[in-house]
């Protein structure tokens, strides 16, 4: 909980930084450099190809969490709760308990912001686990293309009393995926916890995006995500040097032998 007391009063002072871990290596390299690790439900799409984050099973969060929270020093860890986990508030205690114990992960990561999903939250959090919320766009029920939230005055509304409910109901933070910028403006500025920014303007309290992505790994078409380096190439450049090596019997040379 002292993590995410430091974070709180963040808000107003300093932007907070948050990105995507599947695995041990690259928590490991981003942990000194983001104030929250999200193991996203994302690891879907980027690592499994699957088309929609409704395929990633429990399972396989708690297993790339495990690997995560070995290369975590100082960040908060939150872990996403996938598809079909938290449908009732007996699902979503016994589920969000069982990832919590195996990961030891800060907190979780709920979708959504209607009566149903906060009486759950509520619930969780009477529970003492810590909760993130998430509104905008919604990965784990969107059908169809995606596409930003907010554009009528009644689904402004609408995200802006979500946002307050789930103030309310006790979550410390909340991810805007794909929110107007305005909006994102008018909900930060509105509520006391922290929103994070995903395609959602500089205005939130902090941005997240997905490392794979950030990294060049990915070749994301996404409008929000800008590569700021290109991994690919470096690994092509070392494999292509590797293979040089090995064909030319310079590898392994002496040095590298018992």
């Amino acid at each position: 909980m002292k993590k995410i007391k430091n974070l709180l009063l963040k808000k107003n002072k300093t932007k907070i930084v948050c990105l995507t871990a599947y695995s041990k290596n690259i928590a490991q390299e981003i942990d000194n450099f983001v104030d929250i690790i999200l193991v996203g439900d994302s690891l879907g799409s980027v690592l499994y190809d699957f088309d929609t984050t409704r395929s990633v099973t429990l399972e396989m969060m708690i297993n790339h969490s495990k690997s995560v929270r070995k290369g975590i020093t100082k960040s908060l860890m939150v872990v996403d709760m996938p598809y079909n986990t938290y449908r009732n508030k007996s699902e979503a205690l016994k589920n969000c308990k069982k990832v919590m114990k195996e990961t030891k992960c800060d907190a979780v990561k709920l979708e959504g912001g209607n009566k149903k999903i906060v009486e759950i939250i509520k619930h969780l959090i009477k529970n003492k686990i810590p909760v993130m919320g998430h509104l905008g766009l919604l990965p784990q029920n969107e059908k169809g293309k995606f596409t930003f939230k907010g554009k009528s005055s009644k689904e402004k509304l609408r995200l802006l009393n979500e946002a307050k409910v789930l103030e309310r109901a006790g979550v410390f933070a909340i991810v805007l995926e794909c929110v107007e910028k305005k909006l994102s403006k008018e909900i930060t500025d509105q509520i006391k916890i922290i929103t994070i920014g995903i395609g959602a303007s500089q205005h939130c309290d902090g941005q997240i995006l997905v490392t794979d992505d950030l990294i060049g790994l990915t070749n994301s078409k996404i409008k929000f995500v800008k590569e700021f380096g290109n991994v690919r190439k470096t690994i092509r450049d070392a494999v292509k040097k590797y293979k040089t090596e090995v064909q030319s019997l310079k590898y392994p040379s002496k040095k590298y032998l018992y």
